[in-house]
Formats: structure tokens, sequence, C-alpha cells
């Protein structure tokens, strides 16, 4: 059963430029190696500055959260994670290129520390391990804004195969 102090608040960002989206390459599962900026939500500090803090870190990045896209959450064994989801903008001058590699970024604070980041495009989403669901969803502008999803799987479907 999960305990109460096993709740893990997950702001995660999406940026999208010239129909590419930012993906952050880690080992998120052992079939899927990319995933959307961000990370845990710190003591005192709220959903906005969690998202800044993280994106910075992970990305070098300065960005403003422009919009709520959706909320969902992944109830496990171990802990339950709530992850919300927002649109974002770069802010200032452009810190990345694509394909950029930051050695050891997050290598100390994390035992997923980020690899690689990319401007990936929309169009390849699949062969990165986000799901078809995931893929429809970006494309469309996300329909449905701002909206609880309910459990994460259920949302986004199968995953696609690691790519």
């Amino acid at each position: 059963m999960v305990s109460p102090d096993s709740l893990i608040v997950r702001p995660t960002g999406i940026l999208i430029e010239e129909n590419k989206i930012l993906l952050v390459k880690q080992d998120v599962t052992e079939k899927r190696h990319w995933a959307l900026p961000g990370g845990k939500l710190e003591p005192g500090e709220s959903i906005e500055q969690c998202l800044v803090r993280e994106i910075k870190e992970e990305t070098g990045l300065d960005i403003s959260v422009r919009e709520l896209l959706y909320i969902c959450d992944r109830i496990n064994e171990d802990n339950h994670v709530v992850h919300i989801t927002f649109l974002i903008n770069r802010v200032g001058e452009k810190a990345l290129s694509p394909n950029w590699k930051h050695k050891d970024l997050h290598a100390s604070s994390s035992s997923k520390p980020i690899r690689e980041i990319s401007m990936v495009p929309i169009e390849e989403l699949t062969a990165y391990g986000f799901s078809l669901k995931f893929y429809q969803l970006v494309n469309a502008d996300f329909p449905e804004r701002g909206s609880y999803k309910g459990d994460f799987n259920a949302f986004f479907g199968e995953l696609a195969p690691d790519g």
C-alpha cells in the first residue's frame, strides 16, 4: 500500500518551437529513455517555481509557464505521482541548440541523470518512446486543455517500443 509520504507532485513542461518538442534523455524505464523535462516539487515551493527550477537545472533554459495542459496520476505499490503538465515558453536568448549535450548534468542529485537534451520533431515522438496517443494529443494542440485525465497509463495508452 502507498504511504502518505510517498506522494510525489511532478510538474513537467512542454516547449514546442518550429514543430519540435523539447525532450530530455534519461533512463525513464527499461524501454523508454526520453521524457518531458520537469521534476519533483520541493517543500515550500510553488508548482510554477518548481517547473522553472527544474527546466533550468535540466536544460539550462529560462522559461515562463503559459497554461495548464493536463493533470494525471500514476499509482503503484511504491508511490503515487501526480503529473501536472504545462505549456511553457522560452525566455531570453536560446540557451540550447538541438542535440546539445550537457555532461554530468543532474548526476549528483538524481538516480536518473540527464544524458542529452534535444528538440525533437513532433512527428518522431513515437520513435522516442512516447505513445501514439501522446503524439496525437500534441499534434492536435492538446484538446481539452486544463482537464484531469485520470490514470497516466490509461490516458497515454501503451508506450511505443523503444526507438
